[in-house]
């Protein structure tokens, strides 16, 4: 009797980002789980939902006293060897107790304010198997670093070429999409960093696979160009704490300014941007003729197909160049470099050329996206202890890596992004005693970098900007 009955139990499995149920008659499923998420697998012979349900099917298999076993969790409690973490801030401590009600949910906060320390004041608490998830190496390691140095764990690594699993472990997004689906069911806990990375068709996916009850998102701001911010809810959960970073000025993060600085392209400059700007609007004039909807997207596929389409996209990209590359910012970078001389400075620029030519230009190094990670420890040692007097950085400095102390930046080009902006200022804004930051924006006038620059300040950390000429 007793092994007839084990045999008619319902059963939850994990299975390669998946749960199975089995045991359980179809018109009771139906009737248990009216709206899904199981759907029937034909081909195998039991119904299959994506792991992220996992919490949501347990508590509904309880509410209905289901006779059921539940194999999917291989975790338990970790213990910490030695926990030395800092006295949180009241806005930190409002923070994870927020998180802690549920035990799900994304936490927004500038730059600058600690969401790490946050985050493991989190994990401490719950004490949980946890897998942190960062977008790039260097921010992977350095999680590694900050568990190891406040929680006394050594935490496993999995990704750039390491797979050592651990209760507490670290990765990257690209590894947590490949190898969710063999330990989705080894963390209850799922941190993402820079969550905002998350909602792209292939990186959701370390969150779809993975069976952890309790998931925490940081990031300084939800935005996104393709809208997709509001998936984070049902991938993460829904934004329980946030602030605004016109509430952490002056007290959690530095006093700072924005100052806009307005440059003209030189007179040759000028002939040639509208040179090129005339044959992008004929050619997409041309176009629309007999497609009014022809727009970017469309520019971008027919390049490999006509060259019409080939010599408007260089004519674009070359326009583009002389808007970042204008010869006007390497003068105003130099009397900024003058004018804060014995400061560190941090300058941001839009392309790997731009960023090549204002280090060899001025000497200073630069650390683009292929940079490995000991010149990138070397460049920012060098910057903390005065080797060297400014670095220039193209979207590789735009996240999370901790920096020195910098309170001067400037922003020579990029995207439109109001996320970016605010990354990028978020870099000089930790505060040190009463020092005051300031960000300088040099945009190139009159041509398309002023629309971007408009859209940057489009957030409240770009509010009262200040316009200068240099």
């Amino acid at each position: 009797m007793w092994r007839a009955l084990r045999l008619s139990m319902t059963i939850l499995e994990f299975q390669h980002g998946t749960l199975v149920l089995t045991g359980m008659p179809r018109d009771r499923v139906e009737r248990i789980f009216p709206a899904g998420p199981f759907v029937w697998d034909a081909r195998a012979g039991l119904w299959r939902a994506d792991a992220i349900h996992y919490r949501t099917v347990v508590e509904r298999l309880r509410e209905v006293n289901a006779l059921w076993e539940d194999k999917v969790p291989r975790w338990s409690t970790v213990r910490w060897p030695k926990p030395n973490l800092p006295p949180l801030r009241p806005e930190q401590q409002a923070a994870v107790e927020a998180w802690c009600l549920d035990r799900r949910g994304c936490i927004v906060m500038p730059t600058g304010t600690g969401k790490t320390e946050v985050a493991l004041a989190a994990v401490a608490l719950v004490s949980l198997p946890t897998l942190v998830v960062a977008p790039v190496r260097d921010l992977m390691y350095q999680w590694h670093r900050r568990i190891l140095e406040r929680l006394g764990y050594d935490a496993g690594v999995i990704g750039d070429n390491v797979f050592r699993v651990r209760p507490v472990s670290v990765t990257t997004y690209d590894s947590a999409c490949i190898h969710m689906e063999k330990f989705g069911n080894r963390f209850a806990l799922v941190v993402f960093d820079e969550c905002h990375h998350l909602p792209g068709p292939v990186r959701r996916d370390a969150a779809v696979m993975s069976a952890a009850p309790c998931r925490l998102g940081l990031t300084a701001t939800m935005e996104r160009s393709d809208g997709r911010q509001d998936d984070l809810t049902p991938l993460i959960g829904p934004t329980v704490y946030e602030m605004p970073i016109s509430e952490a000025k002056g007290r959690s993060l530095a006093d700072y300014e924005v100052v806009r600085i307005p440059i003209q392209l030189s007179p040759q400059e000028q002939v040639r941007y509208e040179e090129l700007s005339r044959v992008v609007k004929y050619y997409v004039a041309q176009r629309r003729k007999t497609d009014p909807d022809y727009g970017w997207e469309e520019l971008c596929a027919e390049t490999g197909k006509t060259p019409e389409a080939r010599q408007a996209m260089r004519a674009y990209h070359a326009k583009k160049s002389i808007e970042e590359r204008a010869e006007e910012k390497f003068r105003v970078l130099e009397d900024l470099f003058s004018l804060h001389a014995g400061e560190p400075c941090l300058v941001f620029v839009g392309s790997n050329q731009m960023a090549r030519d204002i280090s060899r230009r001025f000497l200073i190094p630069c650390l683009l996206s292929h940079s490995d990670k000991k010149e990138r420890l070397d460049v920012l040692r060098g910057l903390e202890d005065g080797t060297y007097p400014a670095l220039v950085a193209n979207r590789v400095l735009d996240e999370g890596v901790d920096l020195p102390e910098v309170k001067v930046a400037v922003v020579l080009g990029g995207s439109g992004s109001a996320r970016q902006a605010k990354q990028r200022l978020g870099r000089v804004l930790r505060k040190s005693g009463n020092a005051r930051a300031v960000l300088y924006e040099v945009v190139s006038g009159g041509t398309k970098e002023e629309k971007r620059s408009v859209r940057r300040r489009d957030s409240d950390a770009y509010s009262k900007v200040r316009h200068r000429r240099l």
